[in-house]
């Protein structure tokens, strides 16, 4: 009802004063996509221009047609010197700030807002203004905004961190990635910012579990046991000791030798079952456990590993169509080295 009168009261202005309505909506990624989609045709004639701000990716969040005709402009976080500017200048503005309070803010009151803010203006001046308001006037007859009240007023940093959006999978993909390139700090001081922010500690877990097969995988075996039980231990414990289980679990895979064997495995061998002809399964291989089977061929003359030298014999495991195919390919990393050097052997004595 709200845009069906914003469109008549558009309409109206450009057809009566020859004057377009410029539409301005905060959280853009809130409306849905019908009504995104309502907003389309008046976009599109002139009828309203339309601002939209979102502390989401637009990119996700807002309808493609609506994105072909806009221009989209990315607001850095302010530098510490830009803040202070702002808290100096609220301070001092008379007009548009607190300039009649006669307040004054120490240096280091000012850099430790200025700092503690994260870029973040609001958060700045929401801090200054609660500090001028509930601090008593001094003999002088000056408010002094001191290193004290500015602690009082902001208590805790700001962290940009939103469960359902950008900093959400940007801090997670900076703690893989992290994990991944076996920088063990990196990786703890990004699980602190999620969990500063209230992340989902089984959410964390889940990561480091995927991060320990898919990028430690069997060069360290042991980093998917540490996962799997970090796990597990943080569902019992919970904040605030799930804490040090997370650091544990993370900092161990990140210290361990990396290999991506299994993945690029899996994901060859999905893709020839994807896209290739489903192969025949060597009849010795197929079950024979029961009647009839011997009949149909199923299971005769398979080769059992254990009645053989090494608990090894050569025995073509693969479909006819695919027995040149190599899926697993061990790395020299770690453990499975040991793996690569314990197969060459048993090979190599068949």
């Amino acid at each position: 009802m709200l845009l069906k009168l914003i469109k008549s009261a558009a309409k109206d202005n450009i057809g009566m004063y020859g004057k377009k309505t410029i539409l301005f909506i905060d959280e853009i990624h809130r409306f849905n996509k019908s009504q995104q989609d309502y907003l389309l045709p008046f976009v599109e004639d002139g009828t309203i221009i339309l601002i939209g701000a979102t502390t989401e990716n637009p990119y996700f969040e807002v309808n493609g047609a609506l994105l072909s005709r806009s221009i989209i402009f990315e607001l850095k976080p302010l530098e510490t010197e830009d803040i202070k500017k702002l808290i100096r200048r609220a301070l001092t503005d008379k007009e548009k700030g607190m300039g009649t309070y006669n307040a004054e803010i120490e240096e280091d009151a000012l850099h430790f807002l200025a700092d503690i803010s994260n870029g973040d203006a609001r958060s700045a001046l929401n801090a200054i203004e609660l500090g001028v308001l509930t601090t008593e006037r001094s003999q002088d007859g000056k408010i002094h905004i001191t290193l004290d009240v500015a602690g009082e007023c902001i208590q805790k940093r700001v962290v940009r961190y939103d469960k359902t959006g950008d900093n959400h999978y940007d801090t997670i993909s900076a703690f893989i990635k992290s994990m991944r390139g076996s920088d063990p700090d990196a990786a703890i001081y990004y699980l602190a910012r999620m969990l500063y922010a209230g992340e989902n500690v089984t959410f964390i877990a889940r990561r480091i579990m995927i991060c320990a097969a898919e990028d430690v995988s069997n060069a360290d075996p042991n980093a998917l046991v540490i996962a799997t039980s970090a796990a597990l231990a943080v569902e019992r414990l919970g904040m605030p000791e799930a804490r040090i289980v997370l650091a544990q679990a993370a900092a161990y895979v990140a210290c361990a030798p990396k290999s991506n064997s299994a993945i690029i495995a899996i994901d060859a061998a999905m893709n020839v079952v994807e896209h290739e002809k489903t192969a025949t399964i060597p009849a010795y291989l197929m079950d024979a456990h029961y009647k009839g089977a011997a009949k149909l061929g199923h299971g005769l003359d398979y080769k059992y590993a254990h009645n053989y030298k090494n608990h090894y014999v050569k025995q073509q495991y693969l479909p006819d169509e695919l027995k040149d195919r190599t899926f697993y390919h061990l790395s020299d990393m770690g453990y499975e080295k040991t793996l690569y050097e314990y197969l060459k052997q048993i090979k190599e004595e068949d």
